[in-house]
């Protein structure tokens, strides 16, 4: 009786090892334009993101590089914390510095650990702090099921997401930052003399890749956010639960065929194209805006704000309802800010000649920030100027700027 019991109970403990090895394994394959799934295989199930945690860490960097906050250039402190977090690390010492482009690159090749806390710390005074702003920038763009513990992804019992909410992570990194996106790719990343290799093995064996990242602790398996652009398409993959990085890898590189197969034979469909950044967070620090330009996050009340507008083209033509508009830079002098947008405006015409310029200024921690913007779009010209502004180099942000708006007359 006491063997068929213990027999009864070594199964139900092997049963459940099983299942807990199975329910980690996830999948989602997207269409980038159109946020279209393509795969999915327990996507909405929560699993240990491991790594992929670096994703928000890296965004919420980006954001405050955008704001002003900090610039490349920027050298770091590494606090105590910071020099004792685990492997993989780059072997930081308590005291020393480290530059922002130094950081986020380790971030992206090596997932340094002691790294992330260099940035979380930076950002938000606190590792456990800047969590709170990870998660809540989680919720503002729509990863309904994540939150976030820490800045490295090391392990947390409480530190969930899923793969559908990873690949939402992706698509708004993609979207919100093709500046620092291209950052993704780097292969090789030398510091102090030391060359540390991507982690991502796919940007070397399947055609078409470009970022995003790898992750890995013991209780999530081999994870991986995947970006592969071809032809003009671009599919984001996810897979959580890999049981070893090349086995990952083949899988997910399986999944992306499949992908690329499907859009072939179905063709575009009509799905919305990605909504724009919603404005972000403030961020600790007492950090000093870079000079020349600096790209300004949307604030949430645009109404609310002075606006010294400039009229280009025909006063008659009425503005779409609601309206829509691009900005293309922010600057400290009105007369750069002016150029900018008049510069955009002629690079397409097709698009942009019945467009106003509108210079709008806000008060910065070192005077007036004057923001470059275009407006009487549709959101769909919006869309399409910005994409060809950005294939030219040119920095460019949807906005949504509603009905009020002040023009010259």
């Amino acid at each position: 009786m006491l063997r068929a019991a213990a027999g009864v109970l070594i199964f139900a403990l092997a049963l459940s090892v099983a299942t807990a090895a199975q329910a980690r394994y996830a999948s989602i394959v997207i269409d980038y334009d159109t946020g279209r799934v393509l795969h999915e295989s327990n996507a909405d199930t929560r699993n240990y993101p491991a790594s992929l945690a670096k994703m928000m860490t890296l965004y919420l960097a980006f954001e405050a590089l955008e704001r002003g906050d900090i610039t490349l250039d920027r050298k770091l402190k590494v606090s105590r914390r910071a020099a004792g977090m685990p492997a993989a690390k780059l072997g930081l010492k308590r005291g020393e510095t480290i530059t922002v482009e130094n950081a986020i690159l380790a971030l992206i090749t090596k997932s340094a650990n002691d790294a992330a806390v260099v940035v979380a710390e930076a950002l938000g005074g606190k590792e456990t702090k800047f969590a709170h702003m990870m998660t809540r920038k989680a919720k503002a763009l729509g990863m309904k099921r994540t939150q976030f513990r820490n800045a490295s992804g090391l392990p947390n019992r409480r530190q969930l997401s899923t793969a559908r909410d990873m690949a939402t992570l992706a698509r708004a990194l993609i979207r919100d930052f093709p500046k620092y996106y291209k950052l993704f790719s780097t292969r090789e990343f030398v510091y102090k003399g030391r060359r540390h290799r991507n982690h991502n093995r796919l940007l070397r064996k399947y055609a078409g890749a470009d970022g995003i990242k790898t992750g890995y602790i013991r209780a999530s398996g081999f994870n991986l956010a995947a970006s592969v652009s071809r032809n003009g398409r671009r599919l984001i993959a996810v897979v959580f639960g890999g049981k070893t990085p090349r086995s990952r890898d083949r899988h997910i590189a399986k999944l992306l065929d499949r992908g690329f197969a499907k859009l072939a034979s179905t063709g575009p469909d009509k799905i919305p194209p990605p909504p724009p950044r919603k404005p972000s967070f403030a961020l600790a620090g007492n950090f000093m805006p870079a000079t020349g330009i600096t790209p300004v996050a949307t604030p949430k009340r645009p109404a609310a704000r002075k606006a010294v507008p400039v009229e280009v083209g025909s006063a008659e033509k009425p503005i779409p309802d609601p309206s829509w508009a691009i900005q293309v830079g922010a600057y400290y002098r009105y007369k750069p800010a002016k150029r900018a947008a008049v510069s955009a405006a002629k690079r397409f015409p097709d698009l942009l000649e019945d467009t106003r310029v509108m210079i709008t200024h806000v008060k910065g921690r070192r005077g007036r920030i004057y923001r470059s913007r275009l407006v009487g779009l549709t959101e769909a010209k919006a869309r399409t100027a910005c994409r060809r502004l950005e294939k030219a180099k040119v920095d460019c942000l949807v906005i949504r700027v509603g009905r009020k708006i002040a023009l010259a007359s």
